[in-house]
């Protein structure tokens, strides 16, 4: 018995311990156990719904019009008859499910088209959607009252569907991209209070999301992806149609008109639709044959390729080389660079646009049809995949069962003839992708004889040197230099002998070493350099996609080269992260680091691609990011593009919008499993703050810098959270605060996201893990240590409920700005700097620990927060404005606290010694120095320090 007979046979006697089979005609029986040999996920859904099968053997009687009318007509009649928003759920997930089998069905029994399936499937989408948006509106009207315009209009909302679902090509089991929208503001009329429309609509969304996204017992509907609204997440749920028009028009980026091709916009009929329907036509379709869209389409390929990388994918039949991606971006570029001039072009789905192509003649019609039947194949593909267990999958299977499955339904004889078919379908896409964007091989590099010899042949080190000598003109660089290079080539081909890696990897390698040695020669230490290159080679010689990136690309591989010369951390980085090595691919880029106020939307637009409910992906993706700017940060810095004050301005920017997406992840995963807790229920609030100290406080990280926290919440939380689950609101936020935590310390295959140091809060290790704001002031008023204070100074939040915020500056304005004992705060702060360097001062006595030294950055420190707690007193709002040590003592100048030569020499000497220290991070030493080193600085800082401690 075959394996897909043995599993269809153990299905049949599921299915008969539910139902009596015996009105199945032969005809039927044999259908019903071939389908379930390929398919589990109809398996499971008759086991768990018999009533399905006299639907399944009746499906092939309607006709495309007929089932259009049918389906609509069958879900209005089951919502007519639906009486709560529970009920609402269970009716729509079981709805899906029907017809999703029906699809399936008809589909793996070769009783379909492809087209009939996705204009089934589609269908099925846009009228759950549809019929749930006018039920809740319904229901919430009732309940708020009516949205009405300013000119008294009644209001609905609407609905753009995204990607496949707006061009009406769904495949099987897919997510959906959706952007809402209502008309214009106003308020609502005929509730028990008036509301503002935002807040009816943003409430409507909400609802509509968790009626279609929300996992119950019965599954759930599709995954609602709501990330490709304006601003992303960090954006309004649901905005007017002024807003998304101006969003559009002073914020629109290039891949957003690519998303915008397909945007397709589903609501009530009417001037409203029509209107949203044309608003963003100028947006997406210039007036003008727009070829810039070539050079976006390259990018954004260039990106997706990347990720490839980044993941590991194979065997993926939409982001793989030749994939549907490829296919769909040759027919979104046609559009953006001819749509604006042909209004034929402005369609929606991807195979229309193609044949308008080739009526237009704009495309060979030899290349259409490659286009058009490639697309073909691999959508039923793809539908075939996820029409085995429901899954949301474009990769080939690697099991024996979903192979046979899949090679039946596409009927071919053995896995190898589909495998070869689909590579040269894949091939063909690839060709005419790289046609239309006019990709080129770059021109390849030809190393000189010798050095194809030296790593060719089996040659010992003596015999490599002379040819090395001969090659390296440096004559900076000593005999000893060329002997340990030569022993390192030695040594990394035995190495690489001992970890075989197929042929396509080896042949790369032959052609990427030679090279790589003739450049290194041209570097004054290349023996150190080799080294370093050595390491990243070990760890990419089995990825074999990176191999090729460096040896396809010249302009990478001597950015390679560039800065693994210059710091060791950054080979290092490179070595452990091989990911990165496609930032080097665009060096305009690679040593401009983000705008500083860029960082949150540069990431929102990152984390677009990766699985909402995917929270692996998300951790890693989060990671990768990090490792990406900091990359940014770290050449920008070695090419003294930057000074170092931007640079920790830059690094505390990253660490401050990563901070803030991971709140927002934690709070999305805590409040689904526990509800919102019933201080903010009903709002978008959080009443959560995190308050950075330290570094982060003071606008000071380093590259290696632990994240200095403390978490709060409001005063009154009181209650329970909403949830099915429900726990106490001072629970709820202790869970948030451990989940976040969580996803920054958990280690991934990039590493861990931050060190988060908890220990300044409210009696540290042993206090609760989240303060609230009342007890938080009174531990600082009667309890906390002058250090603790001193601490505060160099605190702000960096994630704050706009309600806790103006509590919260209240709250360290009070305390930095009380009077105190002079004599007590010098000998407390004395003490501690005298403790601290005691435990933590690593310098010997003829060296200088550009930290704990005397006249080291924490005296410098210390001077910061000493003049902000003697005398803020004096001057709260000049002293308690800044939390990093520069400014305040520019405030302390200002105060007449300092002199102006004084101010200029803590500030000189603060910044000599932080740069002396970030310049030894890079390259990979300690913070400990010569005695000779920064001596004047020192010399000014001691001084300083001497004329305000001295008793």
């Amino acid at each position: 018995m075959s394996l897909m007979s043995e599993v269809a046979q153990k299905y049949m006697e599921q299915l008969k311990e539910r139902c009596d089979l015996s009105f199945l005609t032969d005809q039927q029986r044999s259908e019903l156990i071939n389908v379930f040999g390929l398919s589990d996920f109809i398996a499971d859904s008759l086991i768990k719904q018999p009533a399905l099968l006299p639907t399944l053997f009746d499906s092939g009687l309607l006709d495309t019009a007929e089932r259009q009318a049918s389906l609509t007509l069958e879900l209005q009649n089951i919502l007519a008859s639906v009486d709560s928003e529970a009920n609402l759920h269970q009716a729509l997930r079981l709805f899906r499910r029907k017809h999703m089998v029906v699809i399936a069905w008809r589909e793996l029994l070769n009783k379909s088209t492809l087209a009939e399936s996705l204009e089934h499937t589609s269908l099925l989408a846009d009228q759950l959607i549809y019929q749930s948006l006018q039920w809740l509106h319904n229901l919430q009207c009732k309940e708020q009252g009516t949205p009405l315009a300013d000119s008294g209009k009644e209001q609905t909302m609407y609905v753009f569907a995204m990607g496949k679902l707006g061009g009406q090509e769904l495949n099987f089991s897919s997510d959906i991209d959706l952007i809402f929208a209502y008309p214009e503001r106003g308020q609502t009329q005929g509730g028990r209070r008036v509301i503002e429309n935002s807040a009816f609509f943003t409430k409507l969304g909400q609802r509509l999301i968790a009626a279609l996204h929300q996992i119950t017992v019965d599954g759930f509907v599709y995954r609602v992806d709501m990330r490709l609204r304006p601003f992303g997440d960090s954006g309004p749920l649901v905005s007017t149609f002024n807003s998304i028009e101006d969003y559009y028009q002073t914020h629109g980026r290039e891949w957003e008109r690519y998303a915008m091709v397909k945007a397709r916009v589903i609501g009530a009929e009417g001037e409203y639709k029509e209107e949203l329907e044309s608003m963003l036509r100028p947006f997406v379709f210039r007036r003008y044959i727009d070829f810039s869209a070539i050079e976006s389409l390259r990018k954004m390929k260039a990106m997706i390729s990347a990720e490839v990388r980044r993941k590991g994918l194979k065997d993926n039949i939409k982001l793989g080389m030749g994939g549907i991606r490829e296919i769909e971006f040759v027919a979104q570029a046609f559009q953006l660079i001819h749509g604006g001039r042909n209004a034929q072009l402005q369609c929606k789905s991807l195979q229309e646009t193609l044949h308008v192509l080739a009526d237009l003649e704009i495309l060979p019609k030899e290349r259409i049809d490659c286009l058009l039947h490639s697309y073909q194949f691999l959508r039923a593909v793809e539908n075939i995949l996820q029409q085995i267990g429901d899954q949301q999958t474009q990769t080939l299977p690697d099991n024996e069962l979903d192979k046979l499955r899949l090679i039946k339904v596409m009927k071919f004889d053995d896995w190898e003839g589909f495998y070869s078919r689909l590579n040269q379908v894949m091939e063909n896409v690839h060709d005419e992708f790289n046609w239309v964007v006019g990709e080129t091989e770059e021109q390849q590099h030809e190393p000189d004889k010798e050095f194809i010899e030296i790593w060719e042949l089996d040659l010992s080190s003596e015999y490599i040197e002379p040819l090395l000598t001969e090659s390296i003109n440096c004559e900076e660089v000593s005999e000893q230099e060329i002997a340990s290079f030569a022993t390192s080539i030695v040594s990394l081909k035995a190495e690489m002998k001992r970890r075989p890696i197929g042929p396509r990897g080896q042949d790369t390698v032959d052609k990427l070493l030679p090279r790589l040695i003739s450049l290194i020669c041209s570097y004054p230490k290349p023996a150190q350099l080799f080294e370093r290159i050595h390491h990243l080679i070990l760890n990419i010689m089995r990825r074999t996609a990176y191999l090729e990136l460096l040896n396809e690309n010249e302009g990478a591989l001597k950015q390679l080269l560039k800065l693994c010369a210059a710091s060791p951390r950054v080979s290092s980085q490179l070595a452990n992260y091989p990911m990165l090595l496609d930032e080097l691919l665009d060096p305009q880029k690679l040593y401009n680091p983000t705008k500083l106020g860029e960082y949150q939307s540069e990431l929102q637009q990152f984390m677009l691609r990766i699985p909402e409910e995917d929270m692996e992906q998300q951790m890693e993706a989060l990671r990768q990011f990090k490792q990406m700017q900091l990359l940014h940060i770290a050449t920008a810095d070695i090419a003294k593009g930057i000074k170092l004050p931007q640079v920790s301005d830059h690094l505390t920017c990253l660490s401050e919008a990563i901070f803030n997406y991971v709140v927002q992840i934690a709070w999305n995963q805590v409040t689904e499993k526990f509800g919102t807790p019933s201080n903010v229920v009903g709002t978008d609030r959080k009443g959560f703050a995190v308050i950075a100290y330290g570094k982060m406080g003071g606008f000071e990280l380093g590259y290696g810098s632990d994240l200095d926290v403390v978490f709060l919440h409001e005063t009154n939380i009181k209650g329970m959270t909403d949830g099915r689950r429900s726990i106490d609101n001072q629970l709820f936020y202790f869970r948030l605060a451990q989940r976040i935590i969580h996803l920054f310390i958990s280690r991934t295959t990039s590493g861990i996201l931050y060190e988060i140091d908890m220990r300044l809060r409210p009696s540290g290790d042993s206090g609760p893990l989240v303060a609230g704001l009342a007890g938080f002031n009174r531990y600082l008023k009667e309890d906390a240590w002058t250090w603790e204070h001193q601490a505060l100074v160099r605190s702000r939040p960096v994630f704050i409920d706009s309600c806790m915020r103006e509590e919260f500056d209240n709250i360290r304005r009070g305390i930095l700005s009380q009077q105190r004992d002079l004599l007590t705060l010098k000998t407390d702060v004395s003490k501690m700097r005298d403790k601290m360097r005691a435990h933590l001062n690593r310098a010997k006595a003829d060296q200088f620990d550009l930290k704990q030294s005397p006249g080291g950055m924490v005296d410098i420190e210390f001077i910061a927060q000493y003049l902000v707690l003697a005398h803020s007193h004096q001057f709260p709002e000049l002293l308690t404005q800044w939390p990093d040590n520069l400014r305040i003592f520019s405030a302390c100048q200002e105060a007449g606290l300092l002199t102006e030569k004084e101010t200029n020499a803590l500030i000189d000497a603060y910044c000599h010694i932080r740069d002396m220290a970030h310049r030894l991070t890079l390259s990979k030493e300690h913070r400990i120095i010569s005695n000779a080193g920064c001596e004047e600085d020192r010399k000014t800082v001691i001084a300083i320090w001497d004329k305000l401690f001295t008793l």
